[in-house]
């Protein structure tokens, strides 16, 4: 079982943002490390696998890669790709127009629902586009507002994604969205003290059971399904890559008891988190 000395700790990027190209990267037995930035990748080709937190997603040309901070990544040996690789800090995000911070909620903090955008021609070679413009003014000497004028290309390819996202398809700058994003969010900042809806619909403003409606239009899932689910998955987290007790894992995510915690974690998985544990630990990464 990996501990957390096993994991490997991301370096701090200058000004939290940095986008790069590469040609055939190459990746051979690199350690698990969790993500300190949201991670956009971009790829014209590629072959190989990469493990998100606990699922394997197949590297392939004409793919986005949406990887939110916090989760935990690894590239499986001889994997390779070849395509763009964009980083960004909230702090960065902070410097875009705030029109698209619907686009980013949505996207980035329900990752594991967007982990992978299939694209079609058209809408990759938009994409690449726009990424090649963003790379070189990154790499261009530096000068005044060069922060804010990357921070404008960011917000377009932030749009231009949630425009092919299937789950935004009908209008993520609707009314409904936006109370969407905004009660993601709120998911991601509060789910260890809070995890009943009607908690988060008072904090929006609406009914519980109008916030269960907007989430099973807007994803397909119920709000209280939303909100297990990022418990889980970092109750998954912790369980794979560390050998902190069960007890432990228990108390940081604020339940009262070790066996509340095991109740819901196999009502939420089927397995217990001994046993999800032990089969993570057998089957190896």
């Amino acid at each position: 079982m990996l501990s957390l000395s096993d994991l490997l700790v991301e370096k701090e990027i200058k000004n939290s943002f940095s986008i790069h190209f590469f040609e055939n990267k190459e990746y051979s037995n690199l350690p698990v490390y969790r993500l300190t930035y949201n991670r956009i990748l971009l790829l014209n080709s590629g072959k190989g696998e990469i493990l998100i937190d606990d699922e394997t997603f197949e590297v392939k040309g004409n793919m986005l890669f949406l990887i939110a901070k916090g989760q935990l990544i690894r590239f499986k040996s001889e994997t390779t790709f070849t395509g763009y690789e964009l980083s960004f800090g909230d702090c960065f995000w902070e410097r875009t127009p705030s029109s698209a911070n619907n686009c980013k909620a949505v996207l980035f903090n329900d990752a594991s629902a967007n982990q992978t955008i299939p694209l079609n021609k058209e809408d990759h070679e938009e994409l690449s586009a726009v990424f090649k413009f963003l790379l070189y003014e990154y790499q261009k000497e530096e000068y005044i507002n060069q922060l804010d004028a990357m921070a404008a290309y960011l917000k377009i390819i932030m749009i231009k994604i949630a425009n092919v996202n299937h789950s935004l398809a009908k209008g993520f700058d609707s009314y409904e969205n936006q109370l969407y994003a905004q009660f993601l969010a709120l998911i991601s900042k509060n789910y260890k003290t809070s995890r009943e809806v009607a908690d988060y619909a008072r904090l929006l403003g609406i009914s519980a059971r109008k916030l269960t409606d907007l989430s099973k239009r807007c994803s397909d899932r119920g709000a209280k399904e939303l909100i297990n689910g990022q418990i889980i998955a970092e109750a998954k987290r912790s369980l794979q890559f560390t050998s902190n007790p069960i007890k432990e894992i228990a108390f940081e995510l604020n339940f009262v008891t070790p066996d509340q915690f095991s109740h819901f974690f196999k009502k939420n998985t089927q397995v217990s988190p001994n046993d999800y544990r032990s089969l993570f630990l057998n089957i190896g990464i």
